[in-house]
């Protein structure tokens, strides 16, 4: 393939299942064909991955980016020694490895920023480690904003086979969660699912908008969201020509599914959104922290502690990161290529 994307390839929190996750994925010759691919991080991390396995990555050390062969049948890693994973607990909450994640992340941003990399993909991290090692953001999104100077018009979007999910809000508390549930917001988070499925090559994509209260607040009975704020936004966006309707009663709208075929869904919180999809696919769901200028993808679950270091660690939802975060690449190419 010419003009492979050169894509950062991380193994994410080290005491959970990221390095099985990162050595299995890339034995799939679909994958490595796809990418130019960097590993970054700790090379004894890698080797930990290995050990796991049983498997074995074949790849050549560089000392920078600029030593990297785009279109290389070569998978390549910068090793940054920073985080000997004898020195942590697999399993178990570390803040040391949650200050190393962090540091990683930062680095392979930097080669982003400076355009010496077409995205990154990295395996789960840990929120709770992410924070205890001094990078304090609600969330990694916030973190990777917050790099890259942006203030407005991000969020995360899950993809799972054909299916797309978004929210209104994301990481905050449920008691939070209606004051946030403004036509303003909403209308600002179905153009953002239209957009970013328009990158990912969708052409005028179907989006359907969930509601916040019972039965989509019953004619008011149950609250007014969908009345005053969701219901209004979803029209606005209507006259604007995106293909959307909504709201719909969340205890049903994963069934819609049966019904009529649809490509992205707006929830309105967190586990609204991630519960049915998580349902449908645990193992093939995509973190895309969308609206960046640089694609950034992940598996959808977490670091999986309970399992790490058993082998047990299924790559599926690793594979479909890489695979989305490639297709993520070659649409930004294609919009900026006709603009």
């Amino acid at each position: 393939m010419s003009n492979k994307p050169v894509m950062a390839l991380l193994f994410g929190e080290a005491t959970g299942i990221g390095s099985e996750l990162v050595v299995k994925a890339l034995q799939e010759k679909e994958v490595r064909e796809l990418a130019t691919w960097v590993l970054i991080g700790d090379e004894r991390v890698c080797r930990q991955g290995e050990d796991i396995t049983g498997l074995k990555l074949s790849y050549q050390k560089v000392e920078s980016i600029e030593e990297v062969e785009r279109n290389q049948d070569t998978i390549w890693m910068i090793d940054l020694k920073n985080l000997d994973p004898s020195q942590i607990q697999l399993g178990s909450l570390s803040l040391e490895s949650g200050r190393v994640t962090g540091e990683t992340l930062e680095y392979a941003m930097g080669l982003a920023k400076a355009n010496k990399i077409d995205g990154i993909v990295y395996a789960p991290l840990n929120k709770e480690a992410l924070h205890r090692g001094g990078y304090h953001f609600q969330d990694e999104i916030h973190f990777f904003a917050d790099l890259l100077d942006c203030k407005e018009g991000f969020g995360e979007i899950n993809h799972m086979d054909k299916l797309w999910v978004t929210r209104v809000t994301s990481h905050i508390p449920l008691k939070d969660v209606s004051a946030l549930v403004t036509k303003q917001r909403v209308a600002a988070i179905i153009q953002f699912a239209h957009d970013t499925l328009s990158s990912a090559g969708y052409e005028n994509p179907k989006i359907v908008v969930a509601a916040l209260n019972p039965h989509a607040g019953d004619g008011g009975l149950m609250g007014m969201e969908e009345i005053e704020e969701i219901g209004p936004a979803v029209k606005e966006a209507q006259q604007q020509g995106l293909h959307v309707s909504g709201p719909f009663p969340a205890d049903t709208i994963f069934r819609r599914l049966d019904k009529e075929a649809f490509d992205c869904l707006v929830g309105m919180y967190h586990d609204q959104a991630q519960t049915g999809m998580k349902l449908l696919g645990f193992t093939r769901g995509v973190t895309i922290s969308g609206g960046l200028p640089v694609v950034l993808t992940t598996p959808a679950h977490g670091t999986a502690f309970d399992i790490a270091g058993q082998d047990k660690a299924d790559p599926g939802a690793q594979i479909a990161a890489m695979k989305t975060a490639i297709r993520l690449v070659n649409g930004k190419k294609r919009v900026t290529a006709h603009s």
